[in-house]
């Protein structure tokens, strides 16, 4: 079974294939915009019989420097397309298996998109919903 830090470092890995972007593994204490991170949400055991599989949701959260509201907006929006080089979407569904932890792996939505404070800091953000399908056994 494919324990949370190598889910947190598959996201990781597959957020790092966008050119510019900061990929952390864990929430970070500082972050360098722009900055993603995977945080995990509810986890659902048993999602096939006898322990045949697990349902891990994490919230990927993006955060974008403030410079000016336009220009932080573009720079959100380009990682909000569902495909692209730029597309959180893309990076993390370009494999799916994130390197072989996971039976699967899917951006579901966005559930947040705006003012975001992390550590006392205010920016421009948006959370992505992901769900990992791991064997249970």
């Amino acid at each position: 079974m494919a324990s949370l830090s190598s889910m947190r470092t598959g996201l990781q890995t597959r957020l790092a294939t966008i050119t510019g972007l900061n990929a952390y593994d864990k929430a970070p204490g500082t972050v360098v915009v722009p900055a993603a991170f995977p945080m995990p949400g509810p986890i659902e055991f048993d999602e096939t019989m006898g322990r045949g599989s697990d349902l891990y949701t994490f919230r990927v959260r993006l955060l974008v420097q403030r410079s000016t509201e336009t220009y932080a907006q573009e720079d959100l929006d380009a990682y909000l397309a569902g495909s692209g080089s730029s597309s959180i979407k893309a990076a993390i569904e370009g494999d799916e298996t994130l390197s072989g932890v996971a039976d699967w792996t899917r951006v579901t939505g966005v559930p947040v998109y705006g003012d975001i404070e992390h550590n006392g800091i205010s920016y421009l953000g948006a959370d992505f919903i992901v769900e990992v399908n791991v064997d249970g056994t």
